[in-house]
């Protein structure tokens, strides 16, 4: 039970600068409960979620926030302990949950909603801000959207409960435009490489995360684009990391990254 709701966390051991302090799993109410993301295959995590299930009256359905390995490599696993015929879902209802879609983290990145809880997967990290691979714009919006919604909880992929999700998105939101107001100061200041803007965009980022830095550049660079103000001439970050002229639109491929920390480095 957590803040007056049924749901019990089981947290993988997978914890590391990307996952934090690892990727957690969701199982809401019982008889049956339904699991959102079963996260890593590693044998110990998928056990304890199925005997937790188990102890909650079994699975009625399996949900996931996005495709990234550390929230659904464990998905054939889990599916031979609890019974290959339990329903799974990417979008869409399942049972009391109905999915929102949060593009940003990655394309087909969704939040779970079950009454006024949300399981935000990688859309609201528990800490920090989230990695956003593209689609910024849409990945706002979908932000002001849960802020309409009167969410007491917020559940996320990493990290631990938000018991104020009106806060918690609200600085969100506000982390990224303050990213976005630098790097139009950068811009404005004649940077045009993607050394020049992250440095002047992502100071604070150390060189292990500049790759990570680099990906969220890219897709602030494809909102200024799309909304008219970006400069000729702005050298972009590429899909496979090095940079490229082209004013063409990124490849819109998920990144390698799930997320970063902390959040001033994103």
């Amino acid at each position: 039970m957590i803040a007056g709701v049924d749901v019990a966390l089981v947290r993988a051991d997978n914890p590391g600068p990307l996952t934090l302090s690892g990727t957690n799993t969701w199982l809401l109410g019982r008889d049956p409960c339904w699991v959102v993301d079963p996260g890593p295959a590693l044998d110990a995590h998928l056990d304890a979620v199925a005997h937790a299930a188990a102890l909650r009256g079994g699975v009625g359905g399996i949900a996931l926030t996005h495709d990234h390995g550390d929230h659904v490599e464990g998905l054939p696993g889990l599916l031979v302990r609890v019974g290959d015929g339990v329903p799974v879902a990417r979008t869409g209802r399942l049972g009391p949950l109905r999915a929102l879609s949060t593009p940003g983290h990655s394309p087909d990145s969704v939040v779970w909603i079950a009454d006024d809880v949300a399981f935000s997967g990688d859309s609201v990290l528990g800490e920090g801000s989230v990695f956003v691979s593209g689609q910024l714009g849409e990945y706002l919006t979908a932000l002001a959207n849960l802020r309409t919604l009167g969410l007491r909880l917020l559940l996320p992929g990493h990290g631990d409960p938000v018991v104020d999700p009106q806060a918690r998105l609200a600085e969100l939101i506000a982390h990224r435009l303050e990213r976005e107001r630098r790097l139009v100061a950068a811009l404005d200041g004649g940077a045009r490489t993607v050394d020049a803007l992250l440095d002047e965009a992502w100071s604070d980022a150390p060189p292990a995360l500049r790759p990570a830095a680099a990906w969220s550049l890219a897709a602030h660079l494809d909102k200024l684009d799309a909304e008219g103000r970006l400069p000729a001439g702005v050298e972009r970050p590429s899909s496979t990391g090095r940079a490229t002229w082209s004013r063409s639109p990124r490849c819109p491929s998920c990144s390698p990254y799930t997320c970063c920390r902390p959040a001033e480095r994103r």
